[in-house]
């Protein structure tokens, strides 16, 4: 019989019988009651083990992304990484390489007590969110970043997605667009979808309907992603210009239009959420919706010590939102804005 044995048949969570078990005064005295007369009758022994490694401190976080080939989180793991150094903090990086099993698998592994909290953005894969459900119900502290789950109550840190997604398909609109299409990386993401709502309102706000075969949702693989593409701008009726919500997309439409002969921003325009430090030397250059990432990184690594430490109780369902920057470059320029 283990605690989660134990929570399941009481119907309680794991964290509510784990504070019964140690008298918090958080639980009502008839549900303590409840969980130590079951554990009695099940003969439930604690784990001293597990119970001495939640006690102490390993000094050490874990960051759990998709990927480090992104600029974004290359520029967030310098945040961190600022402020656990300030703690006296070191810093464990997992990688998910964009698959929700390796999620699963990398979240397990983190409940042995091996870290003291754990900073998260999920994969573009993660459909089931149960394994990170079980990270709250063990009190693990854990605070998502840029990829999050809204129906987990952890504190969040994002851009300002919707209204940067609004701002930019208004900024193509402004430019002559209006065949906009809308690349995406993955359906499930809440960055996509919020993303993409700011570039459907826009739409509609300047009276451009919307068209179906310019959504295009794409993956992690770059050869079909090219292949999409291609497609896209080989049609009769062909965009005349590309959001694409994350810079991978950007980079193959760059090298799509290179391959069919397309200008850039002649034949299509295109703009990208991207934080590419290089977006300014690119050929043409890159308009970017760029992110405070080294801000997302610090805000993150910020609240999750304060969980650590006991004092963030308050920001269990605060949500701290970032505002990302249009910068505009070649890439989206008509002849009058030159």
């Amino acid at each position: 019989m283990n605690l989660k044995q134990l929570a399941k048949l009481l119907g309680l969570s794991i964290s509510t019988v784990s504070k019964a078990l140690r008298d918090s005064h958080e639980i009502s005295a008839a549900t303590k009651l409840k969980v130590l007369e079951k554990a009695k009758e099940l003969n439930y022994q604690a784990n001293p083990f597990a119970s001495s490694l939640r006690k102490q401190k390993s000094k050490t976080i874990a960051l759990v992304i998709p990927e480090i080939a992104n600029n974004f989180f290359t520029l967030v793991i310098n945040g961190i990484e600022a402020i656990a150094q300030e703690k006296g903090y070191h810093v464990l990086i997992y990688l998910t390489h964009e698959l929700m099993q390796k999620e699963i698998a990398i979240t397990k592994l983190l409940q042995s007590g091996r870290v003291d909290g754990i900073l998260l953005s999920v994969s573009s894969h993660t459909s089931d969110i149960a394994h990170l459900e079980e990270l709250r119900e063990n009190g693990i502290p854990l605070v998502f970043f840029d990829r999050v789950i809204d129906s987990i109550d952890a504190p969040k840190v994002t851009t300002d997605d919707y209204n940067s997604g609004f701002r930019a398909t208004e900024h193509l609109v402004e430019r002559g667009c209006k065949r906009i299409a809308f690349l995406s990386l993955s359906d499930t993401l809440s960055i996509t979808n919020k993303r993409m709502n700011g570039y459907l309102d826009a739409l509609k706000k300047h009276s451009i309907r919307h068209d179906e075969n310019l959504l295009l949702h794409c993956n992690t693989d770059e050869q079909k992603n090219k292949e999409a593409i291609r497609k896209l701008l080989k049609r009769k009726n062909k965009p005349d210009c590309i959001f694409a919500s994350v810079e991978m997309l950007a980079l193959n439409t760059y090298e799509v239009c290179s391959e069919l002969g397309l200008t850039i921003p002649g034949d299509v325009k295109v703009l990208s959420f991207s934080n590419l430090k290089t977006a300014s030397l690119l050929s043409p250059s890159l308009t970017t919706i760029t992110q405070p990432a080294y801000e997302i990184g610090r805000e993150a690594a910020s609240i999750l010590f304060k969980l650590i430490e006991k004092k963030g109780f308050n920001f269990i369902l605060e949500k701290t939102v970032l505002k990302s920057a249009l910068i505009e470059r070649d890439s989206t320029k008509t002849k009058q804005t030159r």
